[in-house]
């Protein structure tokens, strides 16, 4: 698993981020899932392939939501994160769903009648499964956006192959209003990656980060900048009320340091260069008038290979 897969993860797997994504993507920011509402489930996923071998999948996070009163109570809500457009992804997450479909059905129980001694099924409640994939990428994601921008389908074939829709949030592509139906962490990276995708100077929002440690790592691997992995390992103060702000002075004052030490290492580095450089030529050209004195080399030719003039090599080398 790379980096970039482990950050986005451990930041999405937080319960009060993923109702914050979802209440905002789909609920114009209505508290509709309560944080504490969510438990973990099981992310892997088998399924069985052509060479009849057991294949594992795993989503990138997936929790039930347990709150009595939502119509998502048991569903199984997963966040997918991606940098790269794939272009089955539609694929992907149809199959994701379907399997979390397939794991409610195995919910159903066999009882046996106690008088009868007959087996019966207790049909256990299905309830809807609900995927977002989560966009960061520098192209907008435009297609694909359902099945049908994957597969082939002919007029003729379309009313009978349903379409599956993608859920895609294409994070730096957000509008600011957007942008503000969110209310912890993730609307800090949302906001930072729309402000920079505008092209304006960013400015950091006057809010306390939550979850510093997840959210400076995943910060670091979107923007492949490690400065920000760099402030967690370097900096052992209390982390409490920490803003956007205040990371952005240390890592941009750790970013002027470096930049020194870069220019100091080559400058010197660039001088010592130039002096070897002049030394040589001085060399040559000494070699040059050595050549001239003793009557071994013309003065014209010794100034041609000198890339000078007649008239300047006669004075550097002191001759009529």
């Amino acid at each position: 698993m790379g980096e970039k897969d482990i950050s986005q993860k451990n930041f999405t797997s937080h319960n009060d981020v993923v109702a914050d994504i979802f209440n905002g993507s789909l609920f114009d920011g209505e508290d509709y899932i309560n944080a504490d509402s969510l438990v973990d489930a099981q992310p892997f996923s088998q399924y069985k392939a052509d060479d009849g071998a057991l294949h594992e999948q795993e989503r990138d996070v997936a929790k039930y939501c347990m709150a009595a009163n939502c119509s998502l109570r048991l569903a199984l809500i997963g966040i997918e994160n991606q940098i790269a457009i794939d272009f089955d992804m539609p694929l992907r997450v149809m199959g994701y769903d379907g399997i979390s479909y397939r794991d409610e059905m195995n919910l159903d129980k066999i009882v046996v009648d106690e008088t009868t001694g007959k087996k019966r099924r207790i049909r256990h409640k299905r309830y809807p499964v609900i995927t977002l994939v989560l966009y960061f990428g520098e192209k907008p994601w435009k297609k694909p956006l359902c099945l049908y921008d994957v597969i082939d389908v002919p007029d003729k074939l379309k009313p009978f192959v349903n379409d599956f829709k993608l859920n895609i949030i294409d994070v730096p592509r957000l509008t600011p209003e957007q942008v503000k139906k969110y209310k912890g962490d993730f609307q800090i990276i949302a906001d930072y990656f729309v402000q920079r995708t505008s092209g304006k100077e960013y400015i950091p929002p006057d809010k306390p980060i939550q979850h510093v440690d997840s959210m400076l790592k995943l910060m670091s691997v979107l923007t492949r900048d490690e400065r920000y992995s760099d402030w967690l390992t370097n900096d052992s103060v209390a982390r409490e009320g920490i803003k956007m702000c205040d990371v952005l002075d240390k890592v941009e004052a750790r970013g002027e340091a470096r930049g020194e030490a870069r220019g100091e290492v080559r400058g010197e580095a660039r001088g010592k260069a130039i002096g070897e450089a002049h030394g040589k030529i001085l060399g040559a050209r000494s070699t040059l008038i050595n050549l001239v004195k003793k009557n071994l080399l013309s003065i014209r030719d010794a100034a041609n290979e000198a890339g000078m003039s007649e008239e300047d090599f006669r004075k550097l080398a002191g001759v009529v």
